[in-house]
């Protein structure tokens, strides 16, 4: 049997984790997409399937301000883009997805940036 390739192991981890983590109105969810270069940020109404707010490292504003940062750091700019935008919007509460991602580096960066910001996991 052959191993899986690291794309196809994370999309079962993401699978395994969208089982349990839903977004309903009350608390949409936070769905966290990392690529080589760029994070992504979205907040996403599952009932209605719909995306209510989203930020990422190429939005004009992050762009801007992570200027000779780390990765990690314009993952921090994201979260807390993300919260500011999801509050304007009324949003406090959301349900945390990893997206198949380990919670450390730039994904735990940009869920502390967001819960600093104001948001509730």
């Amino acid at each position: 049997m052959a191993k899986d390739n690291p794309t196809i192991a994370r999309q079962r981890r993401h699978l395994r984790v969208r089982a349990k983590v839903k977004g309903v109105a009350d608390a949409p969810r936070l769905s966290v997409f990392r690529s080589l270069n760029h994070v992504f940020a979205q907040v996403i109404d599952d009932t209605r399937g719909h995306t209510l707010v989203a930020a990422s490292t190429l939005d004009k504003e992050v762009k801007e301000a992570a200027e000779g940062k780390s990765k990690t750091g314009k993952s921090e700019l994201v979260g807390a883009l993300v919260a500011k935008r999801a509050l304007s919007q009324g949003i406090k509460q959301v349900a945390f997805d990893r997206g198949g991602f380990r919670y450390h580096g730039r994904v735990k960066a940009l869920a502390e940036a967001a819960r600093q910001a104001g948001l509730k996991f």
